[in-house]
């Protein structure tokens, strides 16, 4: 069920809450597509990153090889990164350094650099920084993979995130409705004044453009989020009454976000038949998944079952797999 989701879409986030199997089940759904024929990339963006662990690879801010595949002939493949918050944020603030030093007067170069140490903490500066790798690297799909699949932080983290695009690209789209009232109000001036025009500054013109550009990549990443045809978003859950309520909890705000909700996967379902004590466990989270189904009927719910030792390398993660077809 979960291949033929994968591939019918472009992007897959994974999620739910924390220590339920989130990045096993990425892993193991990043492995089934390449073993069907696809180019996959497996990003983490989970400030506790645990993809490298699990595939036994050391794994970076950049794409690495973690599975090579032949399927009629095509290479298929896996590859995985880890966003690195702290180089992320680096990063970001230091395009916005390079951006301001060209359109800040040099006397003011030092403020801008105070303001920028401060930022390096300020509350939203971390999500906003992820959020720009989230959409370089949903580019970064669209040329060179057939799938992306985010495995996420837990539940609150990844709502801040899927709810950032809408509201970033708000926020960028008045700023510059705010600089064309202000253009037009200082033309009007300047008309009043000379008859000669004076041509944009090149300031301005360079953070208009600075504007568009990060309009127009929130803007496609929100449109991308929002799309069913090219993006969903799989819960995965224990039959446990915690998370199954956060479950409940994190659909009803995803749908409100409008994103799809294109899955439910409840993992490591206890055997029925391995002894009295699993046996009253398995009662028990049938009357948990029975919670779901009757609150969420309309999207397909997946059971994965307990399965023995450590969910590491490539072998397990085939295991696993296997069960995702």
């Amino acid at each position: 069920m979960l291949l033929e989701l994968a591939r019918g879409r472009r992007v897959l986030f994974v999620g739910g809450k924390g220590g339920v199997g989130k990045t096993s089940l990425a892993a193991a759904l990043a492995l089934a597509r390449a073993r069907a024929g696809g180019r996959v990339l497996i990003v983490s963006t989970d400030p506790a990153h645990n993809l490298g662990h699990l595939w036994n690879t050391p794994i970076g801010d950049e794409p690495t090889r973690l599975a090579t595949l032949s399927r009629d002939g095509e290479e298929a493949y896996v590859d995985g990164l880890e966003v690195d918050p702290a180089r992320t944020v680096d990063r970001h603030l230091a395009a916005v350094r390079e951006t301001m030093r060209r359109l800040l007067p040099e006397r003011l170069h030092g403020q801008a650099d105070q303001h920028l140490a401060l930022a390096r903490q300020a509350p939203g500066t971390h999500e906003s920084a992820v959020l720009e790798r989230i959409a370089e690297t949903v580019s970064l799909g669209d040329d060179s993979y057939d799938l992306v699949v985010f495995d996420t932080a837990p539940s609150g983290h990844t709502l801040r995130l899927m709810a950032l695009p809408k509201q970033l690209t708000a926020w960028t789209e008045t700023l510059l409705a705010n600089r064309d009232r202000s253009e037009r109000f200082g033309a009007a001036l300047r008309g009043i004044a000379s008859t000669r025009h004076d041509p944009e500054p090149d300031s301005d013109a360079e953070l208009r453009r600075v504007l568009l550009r990060r309009q127009h990549r929130f803007a496609l990443l929100r449109d991308t989020i929002a799309d069913p045809a090219r993006t969903g978003f799989v819960l995965v859950l224990t039959a446990e009454r915690l998370p199954v309520a956060e479950t409940l909890d994190v659909h009803a705000q995803l749908t409100e976000l409008g994103v799809n909700v294109a899955a439910l996967v409840a993992n490591r379902r206890s055997p029925a038949d391995a002894g009295d004590l699993l046996a009253a466990r398995r009662t028990q989270e049938d009357r948990q998944l029975t919670v779901v189904r009757d609150q969420i009927p309309g999207v397909p719910l997946l059971e994965i079952p307990l399965l023995p030792g450590e969910l590491v390398g490539m072998e397990v993660l085939g295991q696993l797999a296997d069960l995702l077809e």
